[in-house]
Parts: structure tokens; C-alpha cells; sequence
């Protein structure tokens, strides 16, 4: 019998003008805890599609489960092969209840009814597996997305599933949540369930994780036990260099004053807002998660407006009360989901990057100039450096740094006077997040004004040239010695105000 309960070898991806993955090797053991790490576009999504039988591997690809050469046309073939995959967006049927959602499509084998009652005593046994207590009646879109992860590794326990693949599964979720996380990993592992846990997180991999396979550019680098390697041999692994998160300079703020806002307020979300906003300034709004941060940036760009307040652009008064008259005054809003909000997955990264700038992409003839979108695609392609470069591939295609690369595209497409990032570096790799940070830093220097709203406190003191913290809705603290500033001075803020 095998040592692998799964063995790929020479796997290959290609798309129209773009290799994905190239002879590439995954190898799984019996019970154990694998990392698949790799830069935002290394090729981790495109081989988790393959495992998962979403997508086919090109001519010569090896896939063996318990010794077995076998080919996933569709997702439900990995199933009956026992691979399930829980997704970061976690795709389970919100109106539907928790058990109804661990136990689809059970039934009577002879009657073909549903037995209600069987179906909740067998979900309640399955969440007691592991120590959990919810309601198994309870819609599933009325829990938290830690509760609803926990459902869906139910579900592919109950499925029988000898692999569980867990994509950024802690992405969403609190140091509370994460720790029961971890003890329900250990459980599976105990039950001899293998699981393949992708994450950009290296205190998690290093907690969680037997072994490690590392891609790079859609290729195998390495695979090794967790305890041989180290946070700064995993990076040079991954981006082929030494990556540090170092302080950038701050000299670059003008007087200008881009953006100011007077006494905003939104009954139930936060109250008393006032800052401003200079040119070439990235300013930080930090807080705990519910503090308000996110309700004040759609107010000022004007896709949930304030109740009242004033905002003010360049000195003059606006009334900002749509997200089109909030990108007519210049501000830009990078949303913290940007798979539901800030990328068209159907569409090309050509038309993610143009849709916000059509008006200035007309002909003498007051028509769309296909050869000018064209160029402007090309030129935030290139500014922003997503990987592939490739103007009409599917922006759902891409990974979700490079997706997020493109939500900057679009919006430096629009030369804003003020950029709002929500969470801009969530659920991306080390090397991504380093990008993204002097992508910031570029924008600054082209003379744009920048909010950027991050609870990664590293981040904050490492890009911010300002920051303001928020708690219970309100602006409760303001640092300007950044060169000074500790966490701790800012999470005393947050939490006691």
C-alpha cells in the first residue's frame, strides 16, 4: 500500500496564454497536518481546483489516492473519493439549518422522505464530536463564520471525507475562535483525517503543520518537515529573496488639505468624527473589529451616507450621498470583501481595471475606444504588477492578492484625490503584503491622500505616517510619532478609549 493516501505527480495547468502550474508534486499522508504555501498567484488555488475535481489537470498528470491512479472529472468524483474542500468564503446554503446544511441530502433509502428527526440527533453527534454546542435547527446564515466553519467540517466528516482541504480557514476569525479551530484540527488528525491547510499565516503554519510544500510561479520549490524549516527559510522559499517588513519614510506630506471631516455622525454606527487628510499622507484608522472604521469610510465615500456631518474636498463642502457622486469628487473605496465587492469575478482584469474610468476612455465620437482601454488595462496591469499579466483572463481566475491587485488597478485608474483601503493586505502572503505596502507608498507620492483601515497593528505602525484608533464608534486616540508609537499605546486606546 502506499505511504500517500495522496500522491500528484506532474501536475500541469495551462490556461489560454498562461501557465498556471508546471510539473508540480503534492504528496499526503495518512493523518497528517500538510501546509500549501506559496506567494498570492504561486499556484495554490489552481491545485486545490484540480484535488477538487473543479477544474482538469493537463495530459500527463498523476493523481493516486491510497495507491489508486484515479481521474476527478468533477467535484463530485473528489468527493466519492473522500476529498472535501472547505472554502474561504465557506460555500454552504445560508437559508437552510445547520443540520440541514451537514447533512444534505439524506433521506429514507425506501420511502425517499426526509426524517427530520434523524437528521438533527445525527448532526447534533457530529458537532459533539467536537465539543460544540449550537442549535442544529438554527438557519445557518444566522451564526457566525466561525460556527459555520465548524458546520462545514461537520459536513465532510459526516461525507466520510479523508481529506479535508481548508483554504485561509482562520481568515475571518477571532484568537478565541482560532483556538478552537486548532482543537478541532487535532481531533480530525486523531481520527486519521488528513488535511491540507492553506494559509499565508506562519504562526499558524508553524503551530499546526507535520509538513510543508512550497510553490513558487506556479512551481514545486520544496517539501519538508515543519520542524526543519524556519519563518526565514519559508519566505526565501516562497519569494526566492529575504523579505523584511521595514518602516517606510514619512517626509513625504504636503500642506495640502485633501480631506476634511467635521462632527459626522450615523445613529447606531459612530458619532463625533473629525480628522483630516493631507496630500501624500497615509493616515491609519485602526480599532477593534466593530469599532466603526468600516461604517465611516462607506459614509465618507458615500455608499451608506452619514446622517449628518460635513465633509469637505480641497476646502469646499460637499454632499457626498451615493458611492457615483463620491467617485465624481475624487475618493476611491477599496472594499474589505473583495470578492463580493470589489472584483467582477466573471469578467476580464481588463474590464475590472476600466470599469470605474469608462467616461475617460471615449473617442471624438463620444464612444468607448476599445484601444484605450486597451492601454489603460495594460498600464495598471504593469503599475500594480499582477501576476499573469494577462488583460483577458477571467478575474476569478486570479489569486486573491492578484485579485486584490486588481482592485487597485481600477482604482488608480480613476486618479483619486483620496483612496480608502479597507483591510487592503487580508488573506495575502507575506511577499503580496510587501507589495501592496509600497504600492500605497507609490500612490502617496503621486500626491494622493490615503485611509487606510487595517486591525494588523504591525502593518499599521510599519506603512502609517498618522493613525487614528476607534472604539465604540468614536475617535478615542491619535498618534503622530509613529517612530515611537507601541501596540500596546494603541490597543489601550482601542479597548479602554
Amino acid at each position: 500500500m502506499s505511504e500517500y493516501i495522496i500522491d500528484m505527480q506532474h501536475i500541469s495547468k495551462t490556461y489560454p496564454g498562461v501557465s498556471a502550474l508546471r510539473d508540480v508534486q503534492l504528496q499526503l499522508r495518512e493523518g497528517e497536518v500538510h501546509a500549501l504555501v506559496g506567494e498570492n498567484g504561486a499556484g495554490k488555488s489552481t491545485l486545490i481546483k484540480l484535488l477538487a475535481g473543479v477544474e482538469a489537470p493537463d495530459a500527463g498528470a498523476e493523481i493516486r489516492i491510497g495507491g489508486e491512479l484515479v481521474e476527478l472529472r468533477s467535484p463530485m468524483d473528489a468527493i466519492e473519493y473522500g476529498i472535501s474542500v472547505i472554502y474561504q468564503d465557506i460555500s454552504l446554503f445560508p437559508n437552510m439549518t445547520v443540520a440541514e446544511n451537514i447533512c444534505v441530502g439524506q433521506r429514507n433509502q425506501r420511502s425517499g422522505l426526509v426524517n427530520w428527526k434523524a437528521i438533527n440527533q445525527t448532526a447534533r453527534r457530529c458537532l459533539e464530536e467536537f465539543h460544540v454546542e449550537m442549535d442544529v435547527r438554527e438557519n445557518l446564515g444566522n451564526i457566525g463564520i466561525a460556527k459555520q466553519q465548524i458546520v462545514a467540517i461537520a459536513r465532510a466528516v459526516y461525507s466520510n471525507a479523508k481529506v479535508i482541504i481548508m483554504d485561509e480557514p482562520t481568515a475571518s476569525l477571532s484568537s478565541g475562535e482560532i483556538r478552537v479551530l486548532y482543537r478541532i484540527i487535532e481531533k480530525l488528525k486523531n481520527k486519521k483525517i488528513s488535511i491540507l491547510f492553506v494559509s499565508h499565516k506562519f504562526d499558524e503554519i508553524f503551530t499546526v503543520s507535520d509538513r510543508a510544500t512550497i510553490l513558487r510561479d506556479g512551481m514545486f520549490v520544496g517539501c519538508d518537515e515543519i520542524q526543519n524549516l524556519t519563518e526565514r527559510t519559508l519566505v526565501k522559499m516562497m519569494v526566492g529573496r529575504d523579505v523584511a517588513v521595514v518602516r517606510q519614510q514619512r517626509d513625504i506630506r504636503t500642506d495640502k488639505l485633501l480631506l476634511e471631516v467635521s462632527a459626522l455622525h450615523k445613529a447606531g454606527n459612530f458619532t463625533d468624527i473629525s480628522f483630516q487628510l493631507f496630500q501624500g499622507e497615509v493616515l491609519g484608522l485602526t480599532g477593534i473589529v466593530g469599532a466603526g472604521r468600516s461604517e465611516v469610510a462607506r459614509a465618507i465615500y458615500g455608499v451608506e451616507p452619514a446622517d449628518g456631518g460635513d465633509i469637505c474636498i480641497e476646502g469646499e463642502k460637499k454632499q457626498i450621498r451615493s458611492a457615483p457622486e463620491g467617485l465624481r469628487q475624487g475618493i476611491a473605496y477599496l472594499p474589505e470583501d473583495r470578492r463580493s465587492q470589489g472584483v467582477i469575478q466573471a469578467q476580464s482584469i481588463r474590464n475590472n481595471i476600466t470599469i470605474a474610468a469608462l467616461r475617460n476612455l471615449k473617442n471624438r465620437l463620444r464612444l468607448l475606444s476599445p484601444d484605450k482601454e486597451q492601454t489603460l488595462a495594460v498600464e495598471m496591469i504593469q503599475a500594480v504588477d499582477i501576476r499573469p499579466p494577462a488583460p483577458e483572463m477571467l478575474a476569478g481566475k486570479l489569486s486573491g492578492g492578484n485579485q486584490q491587485k486588481v482592485v487597485f488597478g481600477k482604482w488608480l485608474a480613476t486618479n483619486p484625490k483620496v483612496l480608502i483601503v479597507d483591510e487592503p493586505t487580508v488573506g495575502v502572503d507575506i511577499g503580496a503584503k510587501t507589495e501592496i505596502h509600497r504600492l500605497l507608498w507609490e500612490m502617496a507620492a503621486q500626491g494622493i491622500g490615503i485611509i487606510m483601515i487595517s486591525s494588523d497593528l504591525p502593518e499599521v505602525l510599519a506603512v502609517c505616517s498618522r493613525v487614528l484608533v476607534m472604539a465604540r464608534g468614536r475617535i478615542t486616540g491619535e498618534f503622530t510619532d509613529m517612530d515611537h508609537v507601541t501596540q500596546e499605546a494603541i490597543m489601550e486606546k482601542a479597548l479602554i478609549g
